[in-house]
């Protein structure tokens, strides 16, 4: 089964929605009829492929958001390993995931996407808090947009015009800028 999962990544990366379970059961070295015996169509492949990908980029932000707690680097370290871990997990098949993001999604698929992401905002609202950055008010809410924002880089912009981490550090420097310094007191008067 792992075999006509990664098959159909390579073909629906390559060819989108247009590619057919023959293509996939030829690229996976497998006839049509031993597809159909795991997936039923390509939208099933397609979701196969989905879930992989989500698994996939959930243990490997578990274990960066593990290290990060344990270093406690600076803002702007600890968001650029966020945001290069998050383009090193595009940036090989930029089709394929705008793809995923835009059709494989089923109600179940964006209830797991939505507990997903919550953890994803959870640790960057942590980081925000521990390094004093964004909103005082809300960083929750600061941490979604961040969030919600890199999302849409990833998977709407960025596919069709290449992976920029510089823009994606714009975005979130524009949204967590550095607190000013609180005024120093000013001098006592002499005399």
């Amino acid at each position: 089964m792992a075999t006509l999962v990664e098959a159909a990544a390579q073909v629906f990366s390559r060819e989108g929605m247009a590619a057919t379970t023959n293509r996939i059961a030829e690229r996976a070295g497998l006839s049509i009829g031993t597809l159909y015996q795991y997936f039923p169509d390509k939208g099933a492949l397609l979701h196969a492929v989905a879930a992989r990908h989500v698994l996939h980029s959930d243990a490997r932000l578990t274990a960066l958001f593990e290290r990060l707690r344990a270093t406690a680097p600076p803002f702007e370290d600890t968001m650029d390993q966020v945001l290069r871990e998050l383009v090193d997990l595009h940036a090989d098949h930029p089709r394929l995931h705008a793809l995923l993001h835009r059709v494989a999604m089923t109600a179940a698929d964006l209830e797991e996407m939505r507990i997903f992401e919550d953890r994803i905002c959870a640790e960057v609202a942590y980081h925000l808090k521990r390094c004093d950055r964004g909103t005082e008010e809300d960083p929750e809410l600061t941490a979604r947009s961040i969030v919600a924002l890199v999302d849409a880089q990833l998977h709407r912009v960025m596919p069709d015009h290449g992976y920029d981490i510089e823009q994606l550090r714009l975005t979130v420097a524009h949204l967590a800028p550095a607190r000013p310094a609180a005024p120093a007191d000013p001098p006592p008067p002499a005399g």
